[in-house]
């Protein structure tokens, strides 16, 4: 870890790579007065030097325990509002071995429901979509969405059912920044308290102000745990992604924690202190960027240009057309460096306006398979009105991120990742 002695740590030291820290580089922004406060906030604490099991890794009685204890009492997000624009549409949400079937029931209000017929279990619903009840597709016991009882085939044989006491079992919900999170715990915690000041930190970057542009998911034969630890750190970019060194300050990065969340800071557009020689301006740029060595520049940097303030300039004009004045206002840090969050369990919404948003968990109810999703939401005119979400590509176990474009560079450094993990696994 990477630690500052800087006010507003904590700890017994301070430790740190040789090369600039996160906050001496900020120093250097050519809009020092646009670098917004939540940069500038630092927290770490020793957690200890035990080793964790790794029986959390491989076992299926800890996935049970996860399964029981923490997946049925968390609060986790399940779909984005936008996914549930009108009064009908569904989503379906499954973790382990517990369906959820999200609605949207009325103008301003989403339910969840256990995806379940109360009459033979089947589940009411199998796909997203927009419906005008809730109907089995079995027998045809049929809900309202809202959930109340609304028929029940051959009444006259179910004289002990009685309507008003057959509404569908609900499900705890709350929004944030555009998600929409369940809870399968009716004594949990409510939301806003599970979530800290998390939502500070995002106020100059609100996420209720995008859509999906792109939703990808691939499965993984390796725990859940095994792919998310590999998207928490910079550590392995050392031997992993050697090609991003001339323009990462991996080992530079700070990470910090507050409650339920925690977050990384990648600087970028600075040298890895790893090397052994000073790269160009240019040669940071083009790392930033993970251009081939075959392939052109994306931008040729002049006298006196840097790559950080390069990579500012032109976030700031491409953003220019959906924020306005407001994309003036971003400094150099926040459109060149990466910011990435993980909200506990297995959510991790990148900061400022990079697109990145992952979401980790369980494929089916299996301890030995898992789904990684990379969602990227992009701000939109609000004069415009809001894009429809893009709809999810899946992914098998065999099949390349590369098999999905949208994703453009991004997808040759998730390949990189994913070499490693079923061998992380096997170890």
């Amino acid at each position: 870890m990477t630690i500052t002695d800087r006010p507003g740590t904590t700890g017994p030291g301070a430790a740190r790579a040789p090369g600039i820290s996160y906050q001496d580089l900020l120093d250097t922004d050519s809009r020092p007065e646009a670098v917004p406060d939540v940069l500038r906030w630092q927290h770490w604490a020793h957690l200890g030097d035990d080793d964790i099991p790794l029986e959390r890794y491989t076992s299926r009685a800890f996935h049970e325990l996860e399964r029981e204890r923490m997946w049925k009492r968390v609060w986790q997000m399940a779909c984005r509002e936008e996914e549930l624009p009108t009064v009908g549409d569904t989503v379906v949400y499954d973790i382990c071995d517990t369906s959820i079937l999200l609605v949207r029931s009325a103008p301003d209000r989403i339910q969840a429901y256990y995806n379940a017929c109360l009459h033979r279990g089947r589940q009411l619903r199998d796909q997203d979509g927009p419906v005008r009840e809730l109907r089995c597709a079995f027998h045809g016991f049929c809900w309202n969405l809202d959930g109340t009882m609304k028929q029940v085939p051959c009444q006259w044989d179910f004289q002990h059912v009685e309507p008003s006491e057959w509404s569908l079992p609900e499900v705890r919900v709350a929004t944030w920044g555009g998600f929409v999170f369940v809870n399968l715990d009716p004594d949990a915690e409510p939301l806003e308290a599970f979530l800290g000041d998390l939502p500070q930190r995002f106020a100059k970057w609100p996420l209720e102000e995008r859509y999906i542009s792109a939703h990808v998911a691939r499965i993984f034969p390796t725990n859940w745990k095994v792919v998310q630890e590999a998207f928490m750190e910079a550590f392995h970019v050392v031997a992993t992604h050697p090609q991003l060194l001339a323009g990462i300050g991996d080992a530079n990065s700070q990470y910090d924690w507050w409650g339920n969340f925690s977050r990384a800071i990648t600087p970028n557009g600075t040298p890895s202190p790893h090397l052994s020689w000073q790269p160009t301006e240019q040669e940071m740029f083009d790392a930033m960027s993970d251009r081939r060595l075959d392939e052109p520049p994306i931008v040729a940097l002049g006298d006196g240009m840097t790559a950080r303030g390069v990579a500012g300039t032109g976030g700031r004009m491409r953003l220019a057309g959906v924020l306005g004045e407001r994309a003036e206002q971003l400094s150099d840090a926040e459109l060149a460096d990466s910011f990435y969050y993980t909200l506990f369990p297995n959510l991790h919404p990148w900061g400022a306006y990079n697109r990145i948003c992952y979401r980790f968990r369980p494929y089916q109810d299996r301890h030995d398979m898992s789904v990684m999703e990379c969602y990227f939401l992009e701000p939109f005119d609000p004069a415009a009105g809001r894009p429809a979400p893009a709809p999810t590509r899946w992914l098998d176990v065999d099949q390349d991120w590369t098999d999905a474009a949208e994703l453009g560079m991004l997808a040759r450094v998730f390949t990189q990742d994913t070499f490693n993990l079923p061998n992380v696994q096997k170890g």
